[in-house]
C-alpha cells in the first residue's frame, strides 16, 4: 500500500482555493459574454421575438387603388363586404348570453351556432371569430340600429374587387387572386399577408405595386398564454393610387358590342399619332367578378379555364394568318428594293404558278395591267405575287421588321402577346421551328404564300396597328400602351422614325384611300354621313391551322393628319373583311365621329 506524504497533502489543500477562484472566475466571464451577447449584440432580435409573443397584429385590409378609363369612368373598384364578428377574449362575459340571444333574434341566426363558434374561439384563443358573413344591406341596418345594446358583437369590413361593368375590357383591365402559400414565403418580405390579394393579369398585374396599398391593423397585447390584455392603437391602412387608362369607355363599349356576334375575334382602336389604346376588345371574353367570389362552382371554372374556346385568351394580342392586310409590306418591300419602282405597271392573271402549284387571283379573272394603288384598290393577288417572286423572302422580312413585326409591341401587358412568325430563308434553313437544321430549304411555293400573308406569315393585330398607324401618320413607330402616367401621353417617347422613303409610305396611303373610296371597303360609306375621310384595307386569310377563313378590316381617319386608327378582327368567320370586319369598324367610327 503506497502512502502519501504529508508535505504532499498540504500541498493539495493549498490548490483546491485556486482552482475554485478560476472556476469561479471562468463562469463568470462565461454568464458576462452570454449577457453581452444577449442584451447587447442581439438586443434587437431578441426584442423583436419579444414583442411578437405578446403583441398580435389585427390586419386591416388596404383599399385597392380605382382603375379608370381616359375620362374618368371607374372600370375596377373595392366593394365592401361587411361581417358580424366577435372577439372572443374581449366579451364581458356577464353580458355575453343576453348579447347572443338579441342578435340571434335580430339577423336570425341559429344561438346555438354563436355559441359553438364562440366557444372554438375561446378554446383556441382566437383574437376574432367570423359569426356572420356578407350581411345584406336590411342586416347591417338592423345591427347599426341596436348596437350600442351588442356591445359583444362587431362589423368587420373585407373589401372585395369590384368590376361594374363586369367583362369590359376582361383582357386589358385583368383580375386578382389570393396569393399561395408558396408565394407568401417571399411576397410576405413586401408586407403581403396569407391569402391577400395580387394582381393576375392586365392592368392588375403590371401595376400592382402602384395600386395594392399597404396595410393597417389594431395592435392588442396578449400575456404568455395567448390571451388578451389591452389594445395598443390602430394604424389605419393606406389605400392605393388610382391609376388613369388610355381607354375611352364609349369606343371600348361599341367594341365590345361590335363582337357580339361573332365567334371569336379582337378590335382594337388606337391614336395612331402616339399608340394610346382607345379600346381593345377580345370575344369570347369572361366576368371579372367571378375572381372576387369566395365560392367559385365548378361549371364555371370549367368553363374559364377548361373551355376549348380559351376566353382567357387576348386575341388583340396573339397571332394569326393577316392575309391580304399584309400586302402593303409586300408592296413597301417592292419599292424599297428599287426592283419595283412607284411607276411599276404589272400585268394581274387568273392564276400563276409557283413550283408545283397554280396560285389564284380571288376573282379567277386578273384585273389587267394595273400599279401598286389599284393593286391595292382591288386587293389582286397576282401583283403581290410577282413583287414578291421578285425581291425575295428576305427583302420582305426585312421591311417587315422595320414595321414592327416579329416582335414585342412594347405594350404593358406584354405577358399575354405573341411575338408572331415572319419568315425568312435562314428560317427555313435553320428548320422552321419543328424540324431539323438543312431539311426544310425555302421553296418556290413560300414566296406566293407570305406576299399575301398566308401561312409563313402569322401576326397579331397590335402588330398590324402599329403598321398601320406608320402609314397614316408619315412614316412612325409608335408604342402602343395603355396607361397615362402623370397626366401626360409621353407621344414624343414613343415615336420612332423608321428608315423608308417618305413618299414610298405616300404611296400606299394614297392606295389605302382609294379602297375605300371605289375598292374593296367602299361599303364604309354606305348607311353613314359626315364621317371624315377614311383610308383602309380589307382582308381575308385562310387559317393556317385548318379552320375557317378569318376575316380583316383596318383603317384610319382622317386620311390624312389621322386621329384614330381601327383593326377589326373576326376569327373563323367565312365571307370576308368587306362582309364581317368593316362593319365592325364602321360602328366604332360612327360613335367617335359623334362624340368628338
Amino acid at each position: 500500500m503506497i502512502k502519501t506524504s504529508p508535505n504532499k497533502k498540504l500541498l493539495s489543500l493549498k490548490r483546491q482555493p485556486l482552482i475554485l477562484v478560476i472556476f469561479s472566475s471562468l463562469s463568470f466571464l462565461l454568464i458576462l459574454f452570454r449577457l453581452i451577447f444577449l442584451q447587447l449584440l442581439n438586443y434587437e432580435s431578441f426584442k423583436k421575438m419579444s414583442d411578437e409573443n405578446r403583441i398580435r397584429l389585427i390586419a386591416s385590409q388596404p383599399i385597392r387603388g380605382k382603375i379608370l378609363d381616359k375620362n374618368g369612368y371607374v372600370l375596377a373598384d373595392s366593394r365592401v363586404k361587411y361581417s358580424l364578428i366577435v372577439k372572443p377574449q374581449s366579451v364581458i362575459k356577464s353580458n355575453w348570453e343576453k348579447h347572443k340571444l338579441s342578435v340571434s333574434t335580430l339577423l336570425n341566426i341559429d344561438s346555438n351556432e354563436i355559441q359553438k363558434k364562440y366557444s372554438d374561439g375561446l378554446k383556441n384563443q382566437k383574437l376574432s371569430v367570423s359569426i356572420l358573413d356578407d350581411l345584406d344591406v336590411e342586416q347591417l341596418i338592423k345591427f347599426k340600429e341596436n348596437e350600442n345594446n351588442l356591445v359583444s358583437f362587431e362589423i368587420a369590413t373585407k373589401l372585395i374587387r369590384n368590376y361594374p361593368y363586369k367583362s369590359l375590357a376582361a383582357h386589358v383591365i385583368g383580375y386578382t387572386q389570393p396569393i399561395t402559400e408558396s408565394e407568401f414565403k417571399f411576397l410576405s418580405k413586401k408586407g403581403y399577408k396569407l391569402n391577400d390579394l395580387i394582381g393576375r393579369t392586365g392592368i392588375e398585374y403590371v401595376h400592382e405595386e402602384f395600386i395594392r396599398g399597404e396595410w393597417g391593423g389594431e395592435m392588442v397585447e396578449v400575456n404568455s398564454l395567448g390571451k388578451f390584455q389591452r389594445s395598443l392603437g390602430t394604424r389605419p391602412p393606406v389605400q392605393g393610387n388610382d391609376i388613369e387608362l388610355t381607354i375611352d369607355l364609349n369606343l371600348q363599349l361599341v367594341a365590345e358590342e361590335a363582337l357580339k356576334d361573332k365567334k371569336a375575334g379582337a378590335i382594337i382602336v388606337m391614336d395612331p399619332r402616339d399608340g394610346a389604346i382607345r379600346a381593345m376588345a377580345s370575344k369570347p371574353n369572361f366576368d371579372l367578378n367571378f375572381f372576387s367570389k369566395d365560392f367559385k362552382p365548378e361549371k364555371e371554372y370549367n368553363n374559364l379555364f377548361n373551355s376549348p374556346n380559351k376566353p382567357l385568351f387576348n386575341r388583340a394580342l396573339n397571332a394569326y394568318d393577316p392575309g391580304s392586310v399584309w400586302k402593303i409590306v409586300t408592296a413597301l418591300a417592292g419599292l424599297e428594293s428599287g426592283k419595283f419602282p412607284r411607276e411599276t405597271v404589272l400585268e394581274t392573271k387568273p392564276c400563276i404558278t409557283y413550283g408545283s402549284q397554280c396560285f389564284r387571283e380571288h376573282n379567277d379573272l386578273g384585273f389587267g395591267v394595273i400599279g401598286y394603288e389599284d393593286a391595292l384598290r382591288v386587293s389582286s393577288n397576282t401583283f403581290f405575287y410577282q413583287i414578291g417572286h421578285g425581291v425575295g423572302v428576305d427583302e420582305i422580312h426585312k421591311v417587315s421588321r422595320k414595321l414592327g413585326f416579329n416582335s414585342l409591341s412594347g405594350i404593358e401587358i406584354s405577358e399575354q402577346e405573341n411575338i408572331g412568325l415572319v419568315a425568312s430563308s435562314e428560317w427555313a434553313r435553320e428548320g422552321r421551328g419543328w424540324g431539323q437544321p438543312g431539311r426544310t430549304p425555302w421553296v418556290p411555293e413560300d414566296i406566293a404564300s407570305m406576299s399575301i400573308g398566308q401561312f409563313v406569315v402569322q401576326v397579331t393585330p397590335i402588330q398590324l396597328a402599329r403598321a398601320y398607324a406608320a402609314i397614316a401618320n408619315g412614316g412612325y413607330l409608335v408604342t402602343p400602351y395603355l396607361t397615362k402616367k402623370d397626366g401626360k401621353d409621353f407621344s414624343d417617347k414613343r415615336r420612332i422614325k423608321i428608315e423608308i422613303d417618305p413618299e414610298n409610305i405616300q404611296l400606299i396611303k394614297s392606295g389605302l384611300r382609294k379602297v375605300v373610296e371605289s375598292g374593296t371597303g367602299v361599303s364604309m360609306n354606305y348607311g353613314v354621313s359626315n364621317l371624315p375621310p377614311v383610308s383602309g384595307k380589307t382582308g381575308t386569310a385562310e387559317d393556317g391551322e385548318g379552320g375557317l377563313d378569318h376575316a380583316w378590316f383596318i383603317c384610319f381617319t382622317p386620311s390624312e393628319n389621322s386621329e384614330l386608327l381601327v383593326v377589326a378582327f373576326a376569327q373563323n368567320t367565312p365571307g370576308g373583311g368587306s362582309v364581317h370586319a368593316l362593319p365592325m369598324a364602321r360602328e366604332i367610327l360612327k360613335v367617335w365621329n359623334e362624340k368628338k
